[in-house]
């Protein structure tokens, strides 16, 4: 086994003692990982590496005019070592310590944890391509002509009109017996052949010929009739009556590219009484959500909006730690949130989901009033709600109870209830199987 066998057999074991998912979800570092990489620190041994002999760089020993045990040479640095050559000692960092995945793979075992497989949707249009030749015209230039669609419609002419001259002609050689009369034969034996035809080889005969047969039924038992697929097998087939009429000719289908985009508005209560376990549940619930979504969509953007009694949007980095003194009004938020999605992200190519989260305190009927009211006119796939209430419920923490109440018969609306990490992954389950569903 060689050198490149041990890194592949290390990166097996690393992906095999990872941490669990729903485990590092929970209690994990979430703030080590980027948005487009996910790192779920690895429980194993270090990297495999070489042992160098040390006899070469200095030992003990015994030699001429030496004592067992002196020394007889110092180890040489190796490049690197001081900083001379290959770079400083610690510069390389330690990757083997995480797996990484990026949010696509991320939202694939989420998928598997859960039991869920959401299929996102493409909004907006980004290119018409050509596909398959697969429409059908009267019209169109001849190298487009679907030669292979008249041929079978000319075959299908031909097999319908077709009979077996030679059996005609020898009905028409019966004693008495003319062209009216043999016409009027061959329509209640179903043999498709016109009248003219007929005339034609009834004078095409000899007239010592029009007497062979005393009757029809002699001809019949004298003669066999050969069927159309028994006659092509054996001779073939001369022509095909190609009509114009049968000319279609083909053009490719126009295909819609539609890119998957997606915007994901977080919104958050930073108001005196969101507690920094608050805004840790906030950040264990929010922050799988995003890797998640990114990792659905072709296009992910995000927005993050701040509130107390007013709103303000921020940055990622600043969204999970920010916390303010004042008092809450949650419908400032979602004020600020349609303002953004009306100029920015129009619902016509926009796939919107619109999470909030926070303590459930809010002023007085502003849930009722304002915020329910709000989420109904804002249109989104998905709007959420999650409550994080470490020691349980506060009298006035009712925001969660009013929304849940009146979206009990939605298809797009979740509220969730976080009191602790291990409440986390059943918040998301709640959250995006509500999505599924819808």
């Amino acid at each position: 086994m060689g050198l490149k066998d041990d890194l592949e057999r290390y990166r097996e074991i690393g992906e095999e003692r990872r941490q669990d998912l729903a485990e590092f979800i929970q209690y994990g570092d979430l703030g080590g990982s980027r948005g487009d990489e996910v790192r779920i620190p690895i429980k194993i041994v270090d990297l495999p590496e070489f042992a160098y002999d040390q006899r070469d760089k200095g030992g003990v020993g015994q030699g001429e005019g030496a004592e067992p045990g002196d020394p007889v040479g110092q180890p040489q640095p190796q490049p690197g070592e001081d900083g001379d050559e290959d770079g400083e000692p610690g510069e390389e960092g330690g990757e083997h310590e995480y797996y990484e995945m990026d949010p696509e793979e991320f939202a694939e075992e989420l998928d598997e944890r859960l039991g869920l497989d959401l299929d996102p949707k493409g909004k907006k249009v980004i290119e018409e391509t050509e596909g398959d030749f697969t429409d059908i015209t009267r019209t169109g230039p001849s190298s487009t002509l679907d030669f292979e669609r008249l041929f079978k419609q000319g075959l299908k002419r031909k097999l319908a009109m077709d009979f077996d001259e030679d059996y005609v002609r020898e009905a028409l050689k019966v004693d008495g017996w003319g062209p009216a009369t043999v016409f009027e034969w061959a329509r209640e034996k179903n043999i498709v052949v016109s009248k003219a035809w007929i005339e034609d080889a009834y004078e095409g005969i000899p007239d010592e010929e029009k007497t062979k047969w005393a009757s029809i039924e002699e001809m019949e038992e004298n003669v066999e009739q050969t069927d159309t697929p028994q006659r092509i097998r054996r001779e073939g087939v001369d022509e095909i009556p190609f009509r114009r009429e049968d000319e279609r000719y083909r053009y490719p289908e126009i295909v819609e590219e539609r890119e998957k985009n997606v915007v994901v508005v977080n919104i958050r209560d930073v108001s005196g009484s969101m507690r920094q376990k608050k805004r840790e549940l906030v950040e264990r619930t929010f922050t799988p959500l995003d890797w998640y979504l990114q990792g659905k969509y072709d296009n992910a953007e995000f927005v993050y909006i701040a509130h107390d009694a007013d709103a303000w949007e921020v940055d990622r980095d600043e969204f999970f730690g920010i916390r303010s003194g004042g008092g809450t009004r949650i419908s400032s938020a979602y004020d600020l949130a349609a303002a953004i999605l009306e100029e920015e992200y129009p619902w016509s190519e926009w796939n919107r989901y619109v999470f909030a989260a926070g303590d459930s305190e809010n002023s007085s009927n502003d849930t009722e009033e304002k915020v329910i009211p709000m989420m109904e006119q804002i249109p989104a796939n998905l709007h959420a709600y999650v409550e994080t209430q470490p020691s349980g419920n506060a009298i006035n923490a009712t925001h969660a109870e009013e929304v849940e109440r009146s979206f009990r018969d939605s298809d797009n609306v979740a509220v969730a209830y976080v009191s602790s990490p291990e409440d986390v992954i059943d918040a998301i389950y709640e959250i995006l199987s509500t999505e599924e569903e819808g």
